[in-house]
């Protein structure tokens, strides 16, 4: 074997391993909306985004700090990751999950794997993108997609605020992703996500602790056995903590377009999750499902470079 295919090996088996990195990532985060379905009938959304933000948040900083050491954890920039992540991932994380209390939770996957398209819509409005052909075809599909997985439940007044809810959480989570990236570049995968979730946390318990004095929200109206905790530590720290290093990690090594190609499919990974809890097949969400993820393959598509003519 030459060296020039020891490289190639190396980089196949590099890849390989960063794909399977990010597929656990994705796992991990649809495992996490039947457990949201489960913690939902006991839980409020609010309470529940709060409890998932705090175990999630510990694990990270306990994590942050032994990886980069407690100084890094003190000379980090708390305003700003604070400020990103209370709007993105504190509010994000609430919308979703008043989302998915209204609706359920493929209808939310399907919704949520807009994010690729999403984010290239921001970076057309913020960063001057140009709009494509390929943009334009994915919007459409994706949009269509939606209509398709949700069907006549549009008409209900609840579900149809609910699926704007999801939608709006990924612009959310679309805008917070790309600000803390650009806010605290010399800050590691570890660092900005912990510091992004504590930001949700200190909004998401502000606007809890407010709620519960005025009465609109409280603690689980069912006592937290070792079920509900088990449901909660795989929401929390699995869907949350650890999907998200992993994914952080992954874009780190694959980059943003082939790592998002795998949240088409997080929408099947849900449905499989919960006809392996008793629901039924849906095959209108499917092929909702479906369209979404091949328009969001088409507008990631790469743009052919311009030929230059020799000078």
């Amino acid at each position: 074997m030459t060296p020039a295919d020891g490289a190639s090996g190396g980089r196949t088996r590099s890849a390989g391993s960063a794909n399977g990195i990010v597929m656990l990532s994705m796992l991990l985060w649809a495992a996490g909306f039947p457990s949201a379905e489960i913690l939902l009938a006991s839980w409020d959304p609010l309470a529940l985004t709060t409890a998932r933000l705090a175990l999630a948040t510990s694990l990270l900083l306990i994590v942050w700090a032994i990886l980069d050491g407690p100084q890094a954890l003190i000379s980090s920039r708390w305003d700003r990751g604070v400020a990103v992540g209370g709007i993105g991932f504190g509010l994000g994380s609430f919308l979703v999950l008043t989302a998915q209390a209204l609706t359920d939770p493929v209808s939310v996957a399907v919704i949520a794997t807009t994010m690729p398209v999403v984010g290239a819509a921001i970076e057309m409005v913020l960063d001057g993108r140009r709009i494509r052909w390929p943009l334009a075809v994915g919007v459409s599909l994706a949009v269509v997609g939606g209509l398709m997985a949700a069907g006549a439940r549009l008409m209900d007044g609840s579900y149809g605020f609910g699926a704007g809810l999801a939608f709006l959480s990924v612009v959310t989570f679309a805008w917070a992703s790309r600000a803390i990236v650009r806010d605290l570049p010399d800050q590691t995968p570890i660092g900005r996500t912990a510091i992004s979730l504590t930001g949700g946390l200190v909004v998401c318990s502000i606007i809890f602790s407010m709620a519960t004095w005025l009465g609109f929200a409280g603690g689980p109206s069912a006592p937290i056995d070792a079920e509900t905790w088990a449901h909660l530590a795989l929401f929390a720290m699995g869907a949350m903590a650890l999907s998200q290093f992993f994914w952080i990690a992954g874009v780190a090594r694959l980059g943003i377009a082939m790592a998002s190609m795998h949240m088409n499919l997080v929408p099947f990974y849900v449905m499989i999750l919960m006809s392996a809890l008793g629901e039924a097949w849906r095959w209108d969400q499917a092929a909702g499902a479906a369209l979404v993820a091949v328009g969001a393959l088409i507008a990631q598509w790469p743009s052919r470079p311009r030929s230059r003519n020799p000078a």
